[in-house]
């Protein structure tokens, strides 16, 4: 039994109450956070310089390129995080685990993953960048393959490296590496939603991607933009809480490997034309870690030493789709079962682009 509804707004936090701050206040609060969150994003390249500089390095070592690199990356991540998981638990309030699952399952989930595999082609992030909108994804209940064809497409096909592939190999060869990376992202993602693997993934995460937690569809429809908000920002200190230190590790570990890329060794080993030079390539990406803008000077070193393309873009896919900072954050949210899945899938998906590439060019 409730007394006078109390029960009801102990249990229940989302519900609505008094003395809450309007619809038109929290909109203009939004307009100025939302201000504020885009003026500091912007100024994390100069905030990464100037802090590097505090140390007794030069800024173009590899200790210097490693300490900027940290420094802009961290924040950026934990940033993108804070907002697209605020925002991701603000728009699920208004669904329903129901409704989400009604709306994206079944029949839809092929369309939804060319969605977001196209989704990905326009967000110019890194794969570390990547995975907070990946976890915002499985919050709001999305099937997991898509999410996945959002979480291999993002730092795999984006208009950054289109640009740059355009300059190095042309036109051509630019749109068939862009036909290529959505068919990996769009076939891995059916794949890995086909085999129906919600129940690997880390237990909290389930919890959330269940909806166990989420309001009603009948509590959804009486809450208010407060409510709403306040269910963002318990999601926000919920994931944050559980993945930031991990988040920080993997940075820090790509931030060694990417001050101290061994380009000279990655040459002499790939620039021989084999038929083993594919799989070495996508084994040697693995370990490595950076975004397409600067993975691009590698290739180009590559191919000037004479490794087959397919070779070239088998390693550059592995770089920015399989990096191991990826994987160390990800081991937060998915079992190492649905990673070494997640491997497979898009390990297969890269050979044979790297073997097709070298029979057609």
């Amino acid at each position: 039994m409730l007394d006078n509804g109390s029960t009801m707004g102990e249990s229940k936090p989302w519900m609505k109450g008094s003395g809450k701050p309007g619809p038109v206040m929290l909109i203009i609060g939004t307009l100025i956070g939302v201000a504020l969150w885009w003026t500091v994003y912007s100024q994390l390249i100069p905030f990464s310089e100037a802090v590097t500089a505090l140390f007794p390095v030069e800024r173009h070592s590899h200790t210097g390129e490693a300490i900027a690199f940290f420094f802009y990356d961290v924040p950026k991540v934990l940033m993108l995080l804070t907002l697209i998981v605020f925002a991701m638990g603000v728009v699920r309030s208004w669904f329903s685990p129901e409704k989400t699952r009604a709306l994206l399952s079944g029949k839809r989930e092929g369309v939804g993953n060319v969605m977001s595999a196209c989704l990905g082609i326009l967000t110019p992030f890194c794969s570390c960048s990547a995975v907070p909108l990946f976890i915002g994804f499985v919050s709001a209940g999305v099937p997991l393959g898509v999410t996945f064809s959002f979480l291999i497409a993002a730092p795999m096909v984006n208009e950054v490296a289109l640009i740059l592939l355009v300059g190095l190999v042309g036109w051509n060869v630019a749109l068939t590496y862009l036909f290529f990376g959505l068919g990996v992202a769009i076939l891995a993602g059916w794949v890995i939603g086909k085999l129906k693997l919600e129940g690997w993934l880390q237990d909290w995460v389930q919890e959330i991607h269940s909806g166990a937690n989420a309001p009603s569809a009948v509590e959804a429809e009486k809450l208010t933009l407060y409510d709403r908000y306040k269910l963002g920002f318990e999601a926000v200190r919920d994931i944050l809480s559980k993945v930031w230190i991990w988040i920080i590790i993997g940075i820090a570990l790509g931030a060694l490997i990417h001050g101290y890329v061994p380009e000279d060794m990655m040459v002499d080993i790939m620039g021989a034309d084999a038929w083993w030079s594919v799989p070495a390539a996508v084994v040697m990406g693995v370990p490595l870690y950076t975004n397409a803008a600067g993975v691009i000077p590698i290739v180009e070193a590559l191919l000037g030493k004479g490794a087959a393309l397919g070779t070239v873009l088998a390693f550059m896919m592995s770089v920015i789709a399989l990096s191991l900072p990826e994987m160390l954050i990800l081991r937060q949210v998915l079992t190492l079962r649905l990673i070494a899945v997640f491997i497979a899938v898009v390990s297969s998906g890269i050979l044979a682009v790297g073997f097709l590439f070298n029979a057609i060019f």
